[in-house]
Parts: structure tokens; C-alpha cells; sequence
């Protein structure tokens, strides 16, 4: 097992109780195994913790993207809260390895499998939410997911910020806005850029995302929910 002080580092989470964490961390079949060490699964927290990030990523559509449908806006929360895309940020953060298995389920790759980071991840969102409260557990969430909502929802609806902006400030200014990379951070294998978007010199919005890409697009949603307000 890996240590829980660095997994706490990585999620930004200080927990007072880390036997939340422990708990969220334990597998069903670590559980039928040991009976006697540990006798809750992961299971329980992982049904309060989908409801927690449903909650949360719900009320960020809703702030964010007021000129959406209900049934838009439900398209991208199933997207962003569906196993595939769990898993995926779950295996960003190594979850996996702070994961207790039986030795079964090690023995056949039970740290890889979607189901059981997707299951973690709810689990771990439960638990920061019981130990340190829901303020915390938004931020926790936004945070692990803040990549992943980006893609999703350009993915899913087809919205071309970067686009929109365009044709704003062309109407406005009769000129095109600029984007500025301004910081990049971390290995060249996992980078984080942020960009600024400019136009006649002056900031519009600052976005970041795993490509330059994704950091001007941000960017640019940035920039137009602020002129839209």
C-alpha cells in the first residue's frame, strides 16, 4: 500500500478522521477475506458519494451554462459522472494503488479495473465529505474533475468558445481576440498550461487545461462568461 499522506496531497484533502479515507479505500473482496480487520467495504460510501457528485456537478451546470436545457444539461452530467470517465480520473490520481484488495482480485489486475477506481473515487468523495463537509467536497470534486468537464461538455454539445468569443469581439471591436500562453507546468508527459486571451491589450479571461488547446478554450468560456454578465 502506498501512503495515504501523499493520496491526501494529491486531492488537497487534509482528512481529521483518516479512517473515512480507509474505509473508502477498502474493496469488497479485502473485506471477505479479513472479516476480522476490516468489516465495511467501500460500498456504502460509494452510494452517498455518487449522490454528492451529482449534486455538485449538477449546481456547476446550472451556474455555468445558464442558456442550457434541462436536457442538455443532463447529457453532459451523465457524461462527466459516468464510470468511464471516473476511472480515468481516478487513474490520474493513481487511486489504484492505495487500493486494499483480496488477493484474488489483485491477482487479476483489480487495481486497472474501471469498476473498482470508479467505485473508489465515489467512495473517496463520500468520505471528504463526511470528514471535512460539502464547501470542501465541492472543491475537491471541481477540482478532480476540472479537465474533464472541460472536454465533456465541448464534446457533447458542440460548443465552440473560442468561436464565440470571436465573432463577439469582432462585432464589438472589429478585431480578433489573441491568446497567450503565460505558464506551463509540470513533466513534458503531464503538463498544465494556462493561457490568457487578450484583445486591444487588455485580459479578457485566463483559462488552463491539459494542451493548449483545452487551455484556450477555457480561456475563452472564461472570457465570455465575464462579458455576459
Amino acid at each position: 500500500m502506498s501512503d495515504l499522506a501523499i493520496f491526501q496531497k494529491t486531492i488537497g484533502v487534509s482528512f481529521r478522521d483518516i479512517s473515512l479515507l480507509e474505509t473508502a479505500l477498502l474493496h469488497t473482496s479485502y473485506v471477505n477475506e479479513n472479516p476480522i480487520i476490516a468489516r465495511d467495504s467501500n460500498e456504502r460510501l460509494e452510494f452517498l458519494g455518487d449522490a454528492v457528485l451529482g449534486c455538485v456537478v449538477a449546481e456547476k451546470l446550472y451556474q455555468d451554462f445558464p442558456e442550457l436545457a434541462e436536457g442538455e444539461m443532463t447529457k453532459i452530467r451523465s457524461a462527466l459522472v459516468r464510470r468511464d470517465t471516473l476511472a480515468r480520473v481516478a487513474k490520474m490520481i493513481k487511486l489504484g494503488d492505495y487500493l486494499y484488495l483480496g488477493k484474488g482480485e489483485e491477482a487479476t489486475g483489480g487495481r486497472n479495473k474501471l469498476a473498482n477506481l470508479s467505485c473508489a473515487l465515489e467512495a473517496v468523495i463520500a468520505a471528504v465529505y463526511l470528514d471535512r463537509g460539502l464547501e470542501v467536497a465541492r472543491d475537491c470534486i471541481l477540482q478532480l474533475l476540472s479537465d474533464a468537464f472541460s472536454t465533456v461538455s465541448i464534446r457533447n454539445l458542440g460548443i465552440d468558445y473560442k468561436s464565440q468569443l470571436q465573432e463577439l469581439i469582432q462585432s464589438r471591436q472589429q478585431l480578433a481576440p489573441t491568446y497567450r500562453t503565460i505558464r506551463v507546468i509540470g513533466p513534458d508527459h503531464d503538463q498544465t498550461f494556462t493561457v490568457e486571451v487578450l484583445a486591444s491589450g487588455a485580459v479578457l479571461g485566463k483559462g488552463s487545461g491539459k494542451s493548449k488547446k483545452l487551455a484556450e478554450t477555457d480561456a475563452a468560456r472564461v472570457a465570455l462568461e465575464q462579458l455576459y454578465r
